[in-house]
């Protein structure tokens, strides 16, 4: 009974991510600077590189779908979901300490699909 909790859980919470990344992502393709200064930087001169940023995060998002789908088939899919968001957490609190709106993003997502995956590990 658990192990379903657990798994829908997950499930339910890398769509979630994918879902937000999505929202984030498509608006900074096509409007990069409002995307930048709603999460608090200085909007730029040149936008191409924030949009391909946003370009690279909705590709990203699409590569999480298999853990979302059957986390137990896709164990290692799911386990490079949880690390992307730690990963991005670390990028944005060492090196952009201004954008921590981002990093708690991410946090958020690590931790609660982290302690999901390991609640499903553990049964």
């Amino acid at each position: 009974m658990a192990e379903g909790r657990y798994a829908t859980g997950f499930r339910l919470m890398v769509l979630l991510g994918v879902v937000a990344n999505l929202v984030l992502a498509v608006p900074a393709v096509f409007a990069p600077n409002a995307v930048i200064s709603l999460v608090g930087a200085a909007p730029v001169a040149e936008t191409v590189w924030p949009a391909f940023a946003g370009w690279l995060l909705i590709l990203l998002s699409l590569f999480y779908l298999p853990a979302a789908v059957d986390p137990d088939r896709y164990r290692v899919i799911a386990m490079l979901t949880v690390l992307a968001r730690f990963a991005g957490v670390t990028f944005f609190t060492l090196l952009y300490p201004q954008l921590l709106l981002l990093a708690l993003f991410d946090l958020f997502f690590g931790v609660t699909q982290g302690m999901l995956l390991l609640a499903l590990g553990r049964r």
